[in-house]
């Protein structure tokens, strides 16, 4: 006879069929002793979607409202228990602020919203707005159970258009409703501007809006999501001509170094970026891209010629044991610990945190360009690039020498 622990005998190993033909009671057992383990609990709520029953549910929202239980649980639990109304008063408790799991809390007010909860549409619509894609989907859900239950005027009163989130409610649901937004791209929050470009698709009515807009960003908005439509460089680098080829100036950002770092991040940098770097990024001519096995054969062989014993170049994820990036790593030197050098795979960059003068000199000889503190340390503003959950503009070192786990 099968069992749950024969369905799914290790956390990854489930058999998600069989659970789901499993006697419903069963599992609602399973899941309210919290002394199983937690994948395996979470398994079977999922199995339980469309059947539970009734006489459980009053232990299953018990496991829900305690804090001690695994989060993974109780979110699958507010997942399975979408209409239970009984709900309500504590999903809306002050308490529920001090939900110390993100994961729950999002859960709560997704769960709010499938219940109908007016209140919680502001929240919902700040959920909405999240960069993580995840977290987005679940403010989006909540919100659109509220429309379905309230109506969309409703929902938009309560969200507002106040605050950016607001703001990106309002143009998500005006485009639901067929109609233009292509006026958004003059919102003065980028990410507003961001969404509504994403949204729209009639190269036409962008052509005409260029004679129209009432900002440059505008301008620039509309002219990168006609080239998304299109693919028209030659179009694109017309329209930033006719601008007067607007870019962000960023003192101690030569040519090469913003040629390169531009290729590498402007065309998929984050929502809040000024415009001007992706128009820029589409435009420009890209740099010639460097040989990597070539350059850290001539790293090497410059280091091993000034008597610095470098040893073999390894990636930066092979370095950090896990993840990836934009360097590779040589240690070397005559001091016991050695130093470590970076070597860019953007271009002929070296650097390092705290090198011996000799590895400089030999790599500035061998053709290498050394960031030295100073321009390591200036910040590309306005270029928001994704870095360990942050989205905001990073330094030159960082952008050459990126890692990422």
């Amino acid at each position: 006879m099968r069992t749950i622990e024969t369905l799914a005998p290790q956390a990854g190993q489930i058999d998600t069929e069989g659970l789901r033909a499993f006697d419903a009671d069963g599992l609602a057992g399973y899941v309210t002793d919290p002394a199983h383990p937690w994948w395996r609990r979470r398994a079977c709520v999922v199995a339980l979607a469309g059947r539970v029953p009734e006489h459980r549910v009053a232990g299953l929202i018990a496991r829900v409202q305690d804090p001690r239980d695994v989060d993974e649980v109780r979110i699958a639990l507010l997942d399975l228990l979408p209409d239970r109304a009984e709900l309500l008063p504590w999903l809306g408790h002050e308490d529920r602020r001090q939900e110390s799991s993100y994961g729950v809390s999002a859960a709560i007010l997704k769960a709010r919203g499938l219940l109908g909860d007016r209140s919680a549409a502001g929240e919902l619509a700040t959920l909405a707005a999240e960069p993580w894609p995840r977290l987005r989907a679940i403010g989006e859900a909540g919100l659109d159970a509220l429309v379905a239950r309230h109506g969309t005027d409703a929902v938009l009163a309560d969200v507002g258009d106040a605050r950016p989130e607001g703001r990106a409610f309002h143009v998500r649901m005006r485009h639901r409703a067929g109609q233009d937004v292509t006026d958004a791209l003059a919102d003065p929050d980028r990410a507003v501007a961001y969404l509504a470009q994403s949204l729209l698709t009639d190269p036409d009515r962008l052509r005409g809006y260029l004679g129209e807009a009432p900002t440059a960003e505008a301008k620039l908005w509309a002219a990168y999501a006609l080239h998304r439509l299109t693919g028209d460089t030659a179009e694109t680098r017309a329209i930033h001509d006719s601008l007067g080829r607007p870019r962000v100036e960023v003192d101690g950002l030569d040519d090469e170094l913003r040629g390169v770092i531009l290729q590498e991040y402007g065309h998929d940098c984050e929502e809040q970026s000024d415009p001007r770097w992706r128009v820029e990024a589409i435009c420009a001519e890209p740099p010639v891209e460097p040989d990597e096995d070539e350059q850290l054969r001539r790293a090497t062989a410059a280091l091993t010629a000034a008597g610095l014993t470098p040893q073999p170049p390894v990636s930066c994820g092979e370095d950090h044991r896990q993840g990836g990036g934009t360097y590779h790593v040589i240690r070397s030197g005559k001091s016991k610990d050695g130093s470590e050098i970076f070597v860019s795979a953007l271009g002929r960059f070296a650097g390092s945190y705290a090198p011996e003068p000799a590895a400089r000199a030999a790599l500035e000889s061998a053709g290498f360009r050394w960031i030295d503190r100073a321009t390591g340390a200036i910040r590309v503003t306005g270029l928001c690039v994704y870095y360990f959950g942050s989205r905001e503009p990073l330094d030159i070192a960082t952008l050459l020498f990126y890692w990422q786990d």
